[in-house]
């Protein structure tokens, strides 16, 4: 029997105390329920001997401490889970928010998940296409990683990550591939725009949304993103299921994380955010990865908007340390009409080499990689200097390197956020590009490949 305590003491904004209390753990469900009836939730926050600290869900506005009763439900947050939640979508308490029925539960899994034993983890070694050039040919996605979108206020990183949730396969398995899309902190107009795509194109099929607006509760916003790797574990490791788990905005989830440290009174760290940030974060996107006898897997794509377009602010810089990599978003690269403008010499892909080559994408992958980085790179390194030298200062040669810096931006990493490119497509497309520069240049690829690709393409023309 579930205890009833007539005894909370004191309400502040929107934390609780409640005291005599016995039993209680820390993260358990508490329901409040007052004279009229209405039931409020919240969850436990801090014990202190015989005192809880709980933080409400709702706002606490109209709670007569009197005549109101805390009943602590002995268990945390859970999630109900069923194959059924693909093709629906819910809020960030995962209760349906598309108007459908509520979905009837296989089983319940506490939001909190369990920690994947390392010994038991899989290396991540299997290629993912997203079908955009920059991602697939220069930083490329494995299966089971866990690679981060640093985007900047303004940008198109909705379309990006809507993008990719359309797209996104595994090559070469026949087995099922869903997409988790948790959005925290997002307004109306964005929700909406998630939520028509998916639908227009087909891809809400086979995924499982989860949308918390940017007028819920904030410790809605810290739920929310646990509930979508809830479901993405569920339907890896019961269903078998390769699981893409893309995650927008995770700045307003540390910003709500802020928010709850600020409230219980915390001691603030770097910029005011707790402490704890760096494992907080660890617990959500150490969730990703393969395990060692299942055949399904959760990979992790969580975009964050760096404040102020720092790299060095606490949220970037902690995802970085934890995460296999990033993809930059460039506002360079936006002014200049390229979409999606990903900035591809300070993106990196950690695992990129393990799911490329022969058998995985082709075996001219890695060569032309390193060769198109090292081209581009010198290419705008010529454009610098001719910005401040003139064109006069350039060789002949470094006006090639200019020439294909320009090609190479407005043709393989501008797209549009509709075309979907097979990796075929965007490797034959960097050796488009590379014809571009003397065949003495292309230094980094070995001959047998620059006769089979290269010198084939001529031979055609």
């Amino acid at each position: 029997m579930l205890k009833e305590y007539n005894t909370i003491r004191e309400i502040v904004g929107p934390l609780m105390l409640v005291e005599g209390v016995e039993g209680v753990k820390y993260n358990e469900l508490v329901e409040v329920r007052q004279e009229n009836g209405e039931i409020r939730s919240g969850k436990v926050l801090e014990i202190n001997r015989d005192k809880a600290l709980v933080q409400l869900f709702e706002a606490s506005q109209g709670i007569k401490m009197a005549t109101s009763k805390a009943r602590f439900l002995g268990h945390g947050i859970e999630l109900g889970v069923s194959e059924d939640m693909l093709g629906r979508v819910f809020d960030g308490m995962g209760r349906p928010r598309d108007g459908g029925a509520p979905i009837i539960p296989e089983m319940k899994l506490d939001i909190n998940g369990q920690p994947i034993n390392p010994v038991a983890r899989d290396y991540p070694n299997e290629f993912i296409q997203t079908g955009i050039s920059a991602i697939d040919g220069l930083n490329t996605l494995v299966r089971g990683q866990k690679l981060p979108v640093f985007s900047m206020s303004g940008m198109p990183h909705a379309e990006l990550a809507a993008q990719i949730a359309r797209q996104a396969k595994v090559i070469g398995s026949d087995a099922k591939f869903a997409v988790v899309f948790a959005a925290v902190g997002i307004t109306f107009e964005e929700a909406d725009f998630f939520i028509s795509d998916f639908r227009k194109t087909g891809a809400i099929e086979r995924a499982v949304m989860f949308i918390n607006l940017a007028n819920d509760p904030a410790v809605e916003r810290i739920s929310t993103p646990r509930m979508a790797l809830t479901a993405a574990e569920y339907l890896a490791f019961e269903k078998d299921m390769h699981v893409l788990v893309i995650t927008t905005d995770i700045t307003n989830y540390a910003e709500a994380l802020r928010e709850v440290s600020a409230a219980r009174k915390e001691v603030p760290g770097r910029r005011g955010y707790p402490g704890y940030m760096y494992t907080d974060l660890a617990s959500m996107y150490e969730r990703a990865g393969r395990i060692v006898g299942k055949k399904g897997s959760i990979t992790q794509i969580p975009i964050l908007t760096m404040p102020e377009d720092d790299k060095t602010h606490p949220i970037p810089d902690l995802t970085g340390y934890i995460t296999e990599g990033q993809i930059i978003i460039s506002r360079e690269l936006y002014k200049k009409g390229i979409t999606p403008p990903i900035d591809v010499l300070p993106s990196l892909s950690r695992l990129k080499d393990k799911g490329i080559g022969k058998g995985k994408t082709r075996e001219d992958h890695a060569d032309t990689m390193n060769q198109l980085f090292s081209a581009y790179a010198q290419g705008k390194e010529a454009k610098e200097l001719s910005s401040i030298l003139g064109d006069a200062a350039l060789t002949e040669v470094d006006k090639k390197y200019a020439q294909f810096a320009d090609e190479f931006e407005k043709q393989y990493v501008s797209q549009g956020f509709d075309v979907n490119r097979t990796i075929e497509e965007t490797l034959d497309l960097g050796w488009k590009l590379l014809k571009i520069l003397p065949k003495s240049e292309l230094k980094r690829i070995r001959d047998e490949y620059i006769e089979k690709y290269l010198d084939k393409d001529e031979n055609k023309d």
